[in-house]
């Protein structure tokens, strides 16, 4: 398969590879064979820590060649769960997971990720390690129950509880020094974190994980980012519902994975509703694994800073990006195409084709490509990033904000091939703020009731 699509007058090639992908990617074949957590001395009452029945009922089901673990109706706390090859963790309607806020509760540190960085840190609230056919189903809820007192405030958000004199994050010895590890290559197993570190676990992470389904469950009150396939293959998110408003609160985070499908979902978030990860700087080229073949159908999104977003972590690269039929409308949803990444982050993306979107309102942008993204500290490197090849088609913009399209590149690195076709954007007060981008192409775009020239573009660009 090839790595990007160049050809995007060929008004088929990028859609055909997209249907490939998705009929390449089937759901988890899991055996028929169910094991309540009740029969393993789970008590629904929202008290009990249920952490035991559920590590029993997955071990059991593990043992007898898999099946479904199932949770029935009620409320389960519980510390971490941890998945293994041919299970599925299925909620029951009416059944609840609440997860607890208490950090020592996720120990052992397991090998995980913080912002595109890996480290020994908490367990995330699900976690799969190195497993096969994998599943999480069912009308249930997943429940973090993170909130302004606990886990939010550690990302140093005045907004989500942080007051002057609190630990956070930001802290010399916690996010700083695990950029300073990854800076200097320290092993994975010497990044020891946890206790008095601040760096919150994400809700549900397959790690290293292949042939994943997340279905239909809806995910609330997470202490991080929400969805995290990082290294895994072959992942299926169909018909979620993700409303989780904190601090770092993306979606969902594909990060080195391939072939990944996120179809049919509802995004009301925090951050980001989806996005498209591949490592922060040298931990990122040193992985170099690229995120690839990323497929969103039938999605709505509503609060975020962005719909479908790629980087900032994005070292790795990222290429074959689809999105089709989804609908993006929020007075508090920014942009609805985002790319952002910089010169510390370097990487490529190669291949981002969208169709068929409406979008009621964004704040800022219709499509904004940054790279000059800043966040923590100077961010400006040797490693001059590419991105090229990016296709807006059959795009209904009721109110773009303030850009039709803001799209920033550097003098020796320009943006390069961005087309417009069948795009209308009924109101936006800019229609283009362009620097260092080559070669637009405007097919039947409309802005502001007003068709759009080709050549008055490239005169705003050159203008520049």
């Amino acid at each position: 398969m090839k790595s990007a699509i160049n050809h995007v007058n060929d008004k088929n090639s990028p859609w055909q590879i997209m249907q490939q992908i998705v009929d390449d990617v089937n759901e988890p074949n899991i055996q028929d064979k169910s094991f309540s957590v009740i029969d393993y001395g789970a008590i629904s009452d929202g008290v009990f820590n249920n952490s035991d029945a559920f590590k029993k009922a997955i071990q059991n089901c593990y043992e007898n060649g898999g099946g479904k673990v199932i949770v029935p109706s009620g409320k389960f706390y519980t510390g971490p769960i941890h998945l293994k090859s041919n299970i599925n963790l299925h909620l029951e309607e009416g059944a609840e997971i609440l997860f607890s806020t208490n950090p020592s509760d996720y120990y052992p540190l397991v090998h995980t990720s913080y912002e595109g960085l890996e480290l020994m840190n908490y367990s995330p609230l699900i976690y799969a390690y190195k497993a096969n056919n994998i599943s999480v189903t069912g009308k249930g809820v997943l429940n973090g129950q993170a909130n302004s007192h606990n886990w939010w405030p550690w990302s140093m958000g005045v907004d989500h509880g942080w007051k002057e004199g609190m630990p956070s994050q930001r802290d010399s010895l916690n996010l700083p020094k695990l950029m300073s590890f990854a800076d200097k290559g320290i092993p994975v197993n010497e990044r020891i974190f946890g206790d008095n570190h601040y760096l919150r676990p994400t809700f549900l992470e397959p790690f290293n994980c292949t042939n994943v389904l997340i279905k239909d469950v809806k995910i609330i009150n997470a202490p991080f980012w929400v969805i995290h396939p990082i290294k895994s293959k072959n992942v299926i998110v169909d018909g979620v519902t993700i409303d989780s408003h904190g601090p770092n609160n993306d979606g969902c985070n594909p990060e080195y994975s391939k072939n990944v499908i996120i179809r049919n979902c509802t995004f009301n978030t925090g951050d980001d509703c989806i996005a498209i990860k591949a490592g922060r700087d040298n931990e990122g080229r040193r992985i170099a694994i690229k995120s690839k073949n990323i497929v969103v159908q039938n999605c709505k999104m509503i609060d975020g800073h962005g719909g479908v977003v790629i980087g900032s972590e994005m070292s790795a690269g990222v290429s074959n990006v689809f999105v089709e039929n989804c609908i993006m409308d929020s007075p508090n949803l920014d942009r609805a195409i985002r790319i952002k990444t910089n010169s510390r982050r370097g990487g490529t993306v190669d291949g981002v084709y969208v169709r068929n979107i409406e979008v009621g309102q964004v704040k800022e942008a219709v499509l904004k490509i940054n790279m000059f993204y800043g966040i923590y500290s100077n961010q400006t490197g040797a490693f001059i990033p590419q991105v090229r090849n990016i296709l807006l088609e059959n795009v209904n913009v009721k109110n773009g904000g303030e850009f039709g399209v803001l799209a920033k590149g550097y003098v020796g690195s320009p943006i390069q091939n961005i087309t417009l076709k069948n795009v209308v954007i009924e109101k936006v007060k800019k229609e283009f703020s362009l620097e260092n981008v080559t070669n637009i192409k405007l097919i039947n775009t409309k802005i502001n009731g007003l068709p759009v020239e080709e050549t008055n573009t490239n005169k705003q660009l050159n203008n520049n």
